[in-house]
Formats: C-alpha cells, sequence, structure tokens
C-alpha cells in the first residue's frame, strides 16, 4: 500500500492526538473507569477523525478505507486496549451499515451525530448464548402499527452505560435465520432498555461493558437500515471493516511492546551483562519485529485490495486470527524478559497481555476465522462450494 502525504499527515494527526489527549490519562481511566466517552468522541469528531470513511454529506471526510487503517493502526499507540476498542466500536461497528444503507433521515439523526462525536454508538448482537453464533440470536422485533417492538437481552456490549443509541441486530420475521434479521437503531432513551452495572472484565478496563436489556421497547419501522431481513447480510459485511480494524490496531502496541523491550533488556543486567546480550532474548525480539511486519504487510494488502472492490474474506479472516494469536505470543515474551515487573498489573506488558485476549473472542472467534478461511478454500466438510 503506497501511503500518499495525506495518509502521513493523518497518521501524524493522529498520533499527536493519541500522545496530547488520551496516554496522559489512561492510567486513571483503568483505575476508575469508564473513560468519558462523550467528552473524548466530541474531541475526535471536532478533528474528524470518527468520519474518516464516511459520507462528506453527514459531516465525514469521504476518504477511501486505507485512510481508517492509518488511523486504526495509530490508536493502537494509546496506553490500553479499551479506549481504541471503543473508538472502533463507534467508527467500525455501529456505523458502517448505516452509512451504507441507513435511509437519508435516519442518517441525519443518527450517523450525522455519531461522526460529530455529539452521540455515542453501540453494536448490539452478542447475546449470552449467542457470541460468534450470530445467526443463533433470540432477540425479536414483532410489527406492531408503524413500530417495532423489541424484545430479548444483548451481552457484552461495549459503550452501553454511556451510549445514546444501539446498532441492534433483531429477527423481524420467521423465515431462515440468514435471512430473518434486520439492523434496527435504538435510541438509549426508548423506555423499556436496562442496562446491568458494568462487566467486571479481565482486560479492557477502561472501557465500559454491559449487559443490556430490551423489554417491549417500541422504535419506529423506519429505524430498520435498509430493507428488512438483510440485517445478517449487512452485520458480515461490517465484519469485513471491524476485523480489519481490530487487526491493524493491534500493530503499534505489539511495536512499543517490542521496543520497550528492548529499551529495558539494554539496562537489565543479569549475570553481569545485559540481558539483550543473550542470543535467545535478541533471536526472540527479532523473531516477534518480523512477524508483527509480515502481519502489517498482509492488513495493507487486504486493505487495498478491499478499496478497489476485490473480495478480502480470506485475507481479512487471516489478519484477524493472525493478529488476536500474534499479539499473545509477542505481549506474553515481552513479559518474560520483564521479569517481576512484568508481572505488576501496572505495567504497560502486563496491561497488553490482559487486554489482547480479547482479539482472539471479540468480532468472531479464532475458530470462526479457521471456518471461513476453510470456507474460501473449498476444505470445509459439507459446506463445499457449487
Amino acid at each position: 500500500m503506497l501511503f500518499t502525504q495525506e495518509h502521513e499527515e493523518l497518521r501524524r494527526t493522529v498520533r499527536n492526538f493519541v500522545e496530547k489527549e488520551i496516554n496522559p490519562y489512561v492510567d486513571e481511566w483503568e483505575k476508575n473507569p469508564p473513560f468519558p466517552a462523550h467528552e473524548l468522541f466530541k474531541k475526535l469528531g471536532n478533528l474528524g477523525l470518527l468520519g474518516i470513511s464516511k459520507p462528506v454529506e453527514y459531516g465525514g471526510m469521504g476518504l477511501d478505507y486505507t485512510y481508517s487503517i492509518v488511523a486504526s493502526e495509530e490508536f493502537g499507540g494509546i496506553r490500553c486496549g479499551g479506549v481504541p476498542m471503543a473508538i472502533g466500536v463507534q467508527t467500525d461497528m455501529a456505523t458502517p451499515a448505516l452509512a451504507r444503507f441507513g435511509s437519508d433521515e435516519l442518517r441525519r439523526e443518527f450517523l450525522a451525530p455519531a461522526i460529530a462525536g455529539d452521540m455515542v454508538a453501540s453494536i448490539a448482537v452478542s447475546e449470552p448464548h449467542a457470541g460468534s453464533d450470530v445467526a443463533n440470536i433470540k432477540t425479536t422485533a414483532r410489527k406492531d402499527g408503524d413500530d417495532y417492538v423489541i424484545n430479548g437481552t444483548k451481552m457484552w456490549i461495549t459503550n452501553s452505560t454511556q451510549n445514546d443509541f444501539f446498532c441492534l441486530l433483531a429477527n423481524t420475521g420467521d423465515g431462515p435465520r440468514h435471512m430473518n434479521k434486520s439492523l434496527i437503531v435504538v435510541p438509549k432513551k426508548a423506555p423499556g432498555i436496562s442496562v446491568s452495572e458494568p462487566l467486571n472484565k479481565l482486560g479492557m478496563r477502561s472501557s465500559d461493558t454491559a449487559q443490556v436489556f430490551f423489554d417491549d421497547v417500541r422504535v419506529p419501522q423506519r429505524y430498520c437500515i435498509g430493507q428488512e431481513g438483510m440485517g445478517f447480510m449487512m452485520q458480515m459485511m461490517q465484519f469485513q471493516e471491524e476485523r480489519l480494524f481490530a487487526a491493524a490496531n493491534s500493530l503499534r502496541g505489539m511495536d512499543l511492546a517490542i521496543s520497550e523491550t528492548i529499551d529495558y533488556c539494554r539496562t537489565r543486567q543479569v549475570f553481569d551483562m545485559p540481558l539483550i546480550d543473550n542470543q535467545v532474548v535478541h533471536f526472540r525480539l527479532a523473531e516477534l519485529k518480523s512477524e508483527v511486519e509480515l502481519l502489517r504487510a498482509l492488513i495493507y494488502q487486504a486493505s487495498e485490495e478491499y478499496v478497489n472492490g476485490k473480495d478480502v474474506l480470506q485475507k481479512a479472516s487471516i489478519a484477524k486470527l493472525k493478529a488476536g494469536r500474534l499479539a499473545r505470543e509477542v505481549y506474553d515474551s515481552c513479559l518474560q524478559y520483564w521479569g517481576g515487573q512484568g508481572f505488576m498489573w501496572d505495567s504497560m506488558v502486563a496491561r497488553g497481555y490482559r487486554d489482547c485476549r480479547l482479539g482472539s473472542i471479540g468480532g468472531g472467534a479464532d475458530e470462526i476465522m479457521l471456518g471461513i478461511i476453510c470456507k474460501t478454500m473449498d476444505i470445509l466438510p459439507g459446506k463445499k462450494k457449487k
């Protein structure tokens, strides 16, 4: 992927914002979550960073998705996983279908304020019994006059204690489970919505995640995004951007873990020599750097092909799979070289170790990615291409 001057200017803008407006506060947000989403998102919105690839008529920059990948990579320099995850929910999970398929009225009402940072969005797909198995969701949206009446529960919903609306996937019919679902915008203020206490997570501590209950929640049918019954297809399309975003977002954090581990190993003396001088240490760090650069090349290639209209299902799935697994490998290896310091709760590598574990679960577990890759290779039993 050949970066233009505009790509590099965007990279500098995001990197400067991260260093000045986010990283100085991350430790406090980790200790006393959640981070102030409305305040931070408004600052991001003022710079246009919540609508990089969104239509200009609704406040976006109208740039191609390679620019979003550049921003995602730089958001990976945030010194925790929770904040960039929440940003990614706003930009690449809750709003892509709205931007692509929503009516003009719906986009003016919800997309424009989300891009401006005046509204915080959540994607409401997962349920207690249906995480990666999206087709198995039970939440229903029953028609009643001109409204939908929504009943069900959603689980592990990011931004849900601070958000203004949900992009919710619900069953709107009784047909085949891949054709009976719709994406619906549901305002948080709608009567019948209740939110649990924030969930106590292993990592991503600075973001707010909760269970959300919908009890006879009534919204106009005009809040349906695009054509009714096409929600599953739209969600699968959203997953492509989500997975590329997540993979790109992992890169800079791994870069920082490796570089800061190198600095530490240069100063740490073990048996009268710098730890970095042990071949097993510097060879391992070289291996990790090589793996990160290979992943970066794959992400850039997939992003370039995506903006040129090619099918990147396989490459996006490989990138998502590799990012989750490689992050665990990088942080685990780096933590080992920090020794006791690495085992301390507030150390950078310990935080990365905790936060990165979600990468192989959220947005489609590793096993789902492997199944998709097998399907694209035509080796998945019982699901061969015809």
